[in-house]
């Protein structure tokens, strides 16, 4: 089922999610409504708070981005990515490993606004997948910038967070635009509600 994606604005984004300690047949459920709703939004990734729960679980899939390359490495040996894809990651925990880099960044909870974001280039990532294992690998390139993005977003912090002041600035109007909109679509759902 595709969920829909809620925007800058909503609460639920700024929310620290709980840890997920069992796989409930609403969790599993919920997995693949969000890995259907993130290809339906041609996302690489997208977290729970996205869809309105406050739970530390997120999805990804970078195969089809092309032009910008990942790596991924298990026990110290490449991996590959076809093999891994679409990822999910509960309780994520990363380690930067390498030194940060400036990559460009968008979010579908911000639509059409992008930014250069500093971050390590590559991370250690520890998780349980859908399976509720333990997983362990090095992500870099652009899986390694997604892990990070939607590992921010479980823990409530958004890619705005780590824009240069600079940039936040040049954003300003339209962020609020989005926000405003957010909140009156809030609002008017309430008093649907209500």
């Amino acid at each position: 089922m595709i969920l829909p994606i809620v925007k800058y604005g909503h609460p639920a984004l700024r929310q620290k999610g709980a840890r997920v300690e069992k796989l409930t047949p609403q969790i599993r459920q919920l997995i693949a409504d969000m890995i259907d709703t993130m290809y339906e939004a041609n996302g690489v990734g997208l977290a729970a708070q996205q869809v309105g729960q406050a739970i530390q679980l997120t999805v990804l899939d970078v195969l089809e981005a092309k032009d910008r390359p990942s790596t991924l490495e298990i026990d110290g040996k490449p991996a590959s990515l076809e093999e891994w894809m679409p990822m999910v990651l509960m309780n994520p925990e990363i380690t930067p490993a390498g030194p940060p880099v400036a990559g460009g960044e968008g979010c579908l909870s911000f639509p059409e606004m992008f930014a250069d974001i500093s971050r390590p280039s590559v991370v250690d990532v520890t998780a349980m997948n859908e399976k509720g294992e333990t997983i362990r690998f090095r992500a870099g390139g652009l899986l390694g910038r997604a892990v990070q993005h939607e590992t921010d977003h479980v823990h409530g912090i958004l890619f705005i967070d780590r824009m240069t002041g600079a940039k936040k600035r040049e954003l300003q109007a339209e962020l609020d635009d989005l926000q405003a909109e957010t909140k009156a679509r809030l609002a008017k759902e309430a008093k649907k509600r209500g």
